[in-house]
């Protein structure tokens, strides 16, 4: 959850490494034959010492990825780049030193949209980088908080920010202007004795509804959108997700969830639609603090910040088995 960038060499994707063993579902304790993530492999390889740490992630319609790279856990400053589907990787924008640039997301017309957390008043907040053109401003978040998660609403009117730092879920104009505190509250809210205080730290726009993870309260909500925008009644979907970053969805119709959990607990869980969780990928599958995950077709993207010794920066793939999906646990 926390996060310049110059061209380098593609790296080529390390052997694939096949998911084998049975998993278990965290909610009934039932054993599953079928992996629901397969032929799991490095991706890319980040160099954590230079400050790709990465964070966030968007697919792109050509393929390609738009990554956020933290910077801060190498005391490097923050980048956001693009990867091509051959590896091939271009910096977007750079940051500055002691800023953390931290969830992205895309327009239709390719506009990226990305947070920066700063302590500087006059860089914190949502910013935009329009196709062919320069990095700005759209909105001031405070600079106590830690804007983290950012989603777009269908219509491209909205973006979602997370604040992590203040329990918010900010609402920001698209066409610039500034945001307002679109839902606070206490299931929103860092844990007040935890070590590391984060609270709504992932952000997704699904079926009408904002989707938000809590890291400290290991949730995972849905806020239905009102026809005038405003936010609807808090449903709990999960309740027993530990160190839940950032996730994603396995389509547009499906509620099928992808959730990263990094800090001590290194896992990529499945949420089904019924509320039910199981374990998909652990650290005998490669994960290195995991941050998001990222749906395109039957592939799955992980990225791995490395916060931990060894440092194992790195982008994973994976294939998704959409007949163990269909199998899952009836109950909760």
């Amino acid at each position: 959850m926390r996060i310049r960038f110059t061209h380098a060499a593609a790296i080529p994707a390390l052997a694939a490494v096949l998911v084998s063993n049975p998993l278990a579902s965290a909610a009934t304790g039932e054993d599953r034959t079928q992996p629901v993530i397969t032929q799991v492999k490095t991706a890319a390889a980040f160099d954590f010492a230079s400050g790709d740490s990465p964070e966030n992630i968007t697919v792109n319609p050509d393929g390609s990825l738009t990554v956020s790279m933290l910077g801060v856990p190498a005391n490097k400053p923050p980048k956001l780049v693009r990867i091509t589907s051959s590896g091939q990787r271009t910096t977007l924008v750079g940051g500055h030193q002691g800023d953390q640039i931290t969830g992205n997301t895309r327009g239709r017309d390719g506009t990226v949209y990305y947070n920066v957390t700063s302590d500087d008043a006059s860089r914190a907040g949502t910013w935009k980088l329009p196709p062919h053109g320069r990095p700005q401003r759209l909105a001031a978040l405070p600079a106590d908080g830690l804007p983290n998660g950012l989603a777009i609403d269908p219509a491209g009117r909205t973006l979602y920010a997370a604040d992590s730092g203040n329990g918010t879920v900010w609402a920001v104009p698209a066409s610039g202007g500034a945001a307002r505190a679109w839902l606070t509250g206490p299931e929103l809210a860092p844990a007040p004795k935890a070590s590391l205080k984060l609270g709504v730290n992932g952000v997704r726009f699904h079926k009408g509804a904002v989707w938000v993870s809590n890291f400290n309260q290991g949730t995972l909500l849905r806020i239905p959108v009102g026809a005038h925008g405003t936010p609807g009644p808090i449903h709990a979907v999960a309740d027993n997700l530990p160190d839940v970053d950032d996730f994603s969805f396995l389509d547009d119709h499906s509620d099928t969830v992808f959730a990263a959990q990094n800090d001590t607990t290194d896992r990529v869980s499945v949420v089904h639609p019924n509320g039910t969780t199981e374990t998909a990928l652990t650290v005998d599958d490669g994960l290195a603090s995991p941050t998001t995950t990222a749906v395109r077709g039957n592939q799955l993207f992980i990225t791995n910040a490395g916060f931990n010794t060894p440092h194992d920066a790195k982008l994973q793939r994976g294939t998704i088995n959409r007949d163990a999906l269909t199998a899952h646990p009836r109950h909760h």
